[in-house]
């Protein structure tokens, strides 16, 4: 049977024709209207493409003053929790504060029964009497040569005794008034009136809060950033927020943790910042020149290590490594580079060292876009 070319088969032998003769060229017509000079091919184009340097948007960097700040958990704490004890032994007759009030120093909060203590007085102060008239009447007894010099001297060390045990003996009589060696805030724990005291027993107890403390560990690695004096800010778990000063850091690490106890000091006039609160420190560090860059700028070389790449004045890549100092949550502060570097902010992953592109410094209307 032979075989019969009929018209549809004419239209699809010129279509398919007219197709390979524009695949040849490569022109391609925009709105109808060829460009100028005609249509330039896929070769030419390509290599044309090729010779192009790649394009990257570049920031410059320079140092800035920054301060970094350590974050410290821990608690607050009583400057010192002291306990007032009974100096002589007897039944406690009248305790004269309660738990929560405000003492002064040398006020008298306890009161014990003296007991065998006035009569030991008065037997004392009489054993003096004595020896005070004897030592007279042998004074004039020596000067008439009655008496040797050897008894005169007797009943003057027996007179000087009876003295002392005198001021011993009213002193045991005083003690017997507790008297708060210490000002604070009474808590426990405390006597109660009817108790046996003995010597040492504890009467009261006195928390000093003014100024309260914020103690907190520090490690081994960051303890040489803090400083006697920093200033630090403190958060309680309440969301209070005051600040202080570090007073004091342990010249010794713990056995256990390789920590070191550091202790902030915080004023509190008002005994508002109770002993025993969880807290936050921020202590701020010592200030000094580092560099911000944003964290999408930081890449890694072939060997792993952490750096930018920056284009220099021959606009050629460089890959710089960098010491990161801080990390923050929208950048890092890092050390490594020179002011007036050109950091490649946009494209650093597309090309390499040593390679040489077309540098676009970056502005806000061109911040995020890529060519």
């Amino acid at each position: 049977m032979a075989f019969e070319i009929n018209g549809s088969h004419i239209v699809a032998i010129v279509i398919a024709s007219g197709i390979s003769a524009w695949m040849y060229t490569g022109g391609v017509v925009i709105g109808g209207q060829p460009p100028e000079g005609g249509s330039i091919p896929i070769n030419e184009r390509e290599a044309k493409r090729a010779s192009d340097l790649f394009r990257v948007r570049t920031v410059h960097v320079k140092p800035e003053s920054w301060q970094d700040e350590l974050v410290v958990h821990g608690q607050t704490k009583a400057t010192a929790v002291i306990p007032v004890r009974a100096q002589v032994g007897g039944i406690l007759l009248q305790r004269l504060v309660n738990k929560g009030e405000k003492v002064s120093k040398n006020q008298v909060v306890c009161k014990v029964d003296v007991g065998s203590r006035a009569a030991q007085l008065a037997r004392v102060q009489a054993q003096f009497t004595k020896a005070e008239a004897d030592h007279t009447a042998n004074l004039k007894l020596v000067k008439k040569g009655i008496v040797s010099r050897n008894m005169l001297n007797t009943m003057k060390a027996s007179l000087d005794a009876a003295k002392a045990e005198i001021a011993e003996a009213k002193l045991k009589l005083e003690r017997s008034d507790i008297q708060a060696n210490a000002g604070g805030i009474v808590q426990d724990p405390i006597a109660e009136v009817g108790d046996m005291l003995s010597v040492g027993s504890v009467c009261i107890t006195l928390v000093q809060s003014d100024p309260v403390k914020f103690a907190g560990q520090i490690s081994e690695r960051d303890i040489d950033k803090v400083r006697i004096g920093a200033v630090a800010d403190i958060e309680l778990i309440s969301g209070k927020k005051i600040s202080g000063k570090v007073r004091y850091i342990s010249p010794s690490a713990d056995n256990k943790t390789r920590t070191f106890l550091t202790e902030i000091e915080i004023p509190n006039k008002n005994h508002e910042i109770r002993d025993g609160l969880t807290a936050r420190a921020n202590i701020k560090l010592a200030e000094i020149e580092a560099y911000r860059v944003s964290p999408s700028w930081i890449t890694l070389s072939d060997d792993g290590t952490i750096g930018v790449r920056t284009v220099d004045k021959n606009s050629i890549v460089r890959f710089v490594s960098i010491e990161i100092v801080s990390q923050k949550k929208d950048a890092f502060w890092v050390h490594g580079l020179k002011p007036g570097s050109r950091i490649i902010s946009l494209g650093q992953e597309f090309v390499v060292d040593g390679e040489k592109v077309e540098a676009v410094p970056e502005t806000k209307k061109t911040a995020g876009m890529v060519q």
